[in-house]
């Protein structure tokens, strides 16, 4: 019988002995590139068309409403209404998001890679919420801060007018804020629950605009109350309502024009941070489901 004759070549294989970095470190790494995805960077050029289309809208939108001011020497659109006029673009910005940050990894069926050590199920589920809300205030909180420079550079008071600015846009950047995370937060739910992209970004848009029929039957009921009430309807107007509580004449100047919510503005608030902490308790819910498949 003849002798095996295989033979073990050495190529060089070797333990890995550098430094393990950890949770921390995963969790910022999940997180930089769910905010490069929501954007399409290092994706192709056709995942970058649409995100960068909004954030051109929006960025022309705020140039213009500065050189109109710059010229008028009035304010055409506070930093809180700018928030409110785009926030129908943020819907659809969500709306390709969200399945870009969760539907694509249910499909592909790589979850199981990203959940094993050091990485908890949930650490997963709350980085890719994170990066969609700091892409959502980016979307809004940028334009913002070029309507500012503008008002800045032409303000003619000096800079008392600069404070004053400043002061203007802080709580634009709140409201933006808010915005943020009751549509990231609802987005990204609705946008985990199927790894199909297409049913994800239709769930989202039904979510925020099938809900305003909703708020529109209520706001012609004969009882004031559910008039006042009828912005809880909907994620759009319920941030609105917020917004109206707690910003008021930045928002509605000399409150005429506005959305009528009486004296719910604590019941609007409180909506909100409900909304948006069941919200995050279904998404950690549902990663715990998909984890032990």
């Amino acid at each position: 019988m003849p002798e095996p004759t295989g033979v073990i070549h050495d190529i060089g294989y070797q333990r890995y002995t550098g430094p393990r970095l950890g949770r921390r470190h995963v969790f910022g790494a999940l997180y930089l590139h769910g905010l490069r995805t929501a954007f399409g960077l290092g994706r192709t050029a056709k995942a970058k068309i649409f995100p960068w289309l909004v954030v051109g809208v929006v960025t022309l939108v705020a140039a213009g409403v500065t050189a109109v001011r710059s010229q008028i020497g009035q304010v055409v659109m506070t930093y809180a209404q700018f928030a409110d006029a785009m926030s129908w673009l943020v819907i659809f910005f969500v709306a390709v998001a969200a399945p870009e940050l969760v539907s694509r990894d249910l499909r592909s069926g790589v979850l199981p890679l990203y959940f094993s050590r050091p990485l908890p199920r949930g650490d997963y589920a709350l980085a890719k919420l994170l990066a969609l809300v700091t892409a959502l205030w980016l979307l809004l909180g940028g334009p913002q801060l070029v309507m500012f420079l503008g008002a800045a550079f032409t303000t003619k008071t000096g800079m008392r007018g600069v404070w004053n600015e400043l002061l203007d846009l802080l709580p634009g950047l709140l409201y933006a804020g808010l915005w943020a995370v009751v549509f990231a937060s609802i987005g990204l739910l609705v946008a985990s629950l199927t790894g199909k992209r297409a049913f994800a970004a239709g769930g989202i848009v039904a979510v925020f605009l099938m809900t305003t029929p909703i708020v529109a039957t209520l706001s012609v009921m004969p009882s004031r109350t559910v008039n006042e009430l009828a912005l809880l309807a909907s994620p759009p107007t319920l941030v609105q309502g917020v917004g109206v509580w707690a910003l008021g004449d930045l928002l509605v100047p000399g409150g005429q024009g506005g959305p009528r919510i009486g004296d719910f503005g604590p019941v609007y608030a409180v909506v909100a941070v409900l909304v948006v902490a069941v919200s995050v308790v279904l998404l950690l819910a549902r990663y715990r489901k998909v984890a032990t498949r």
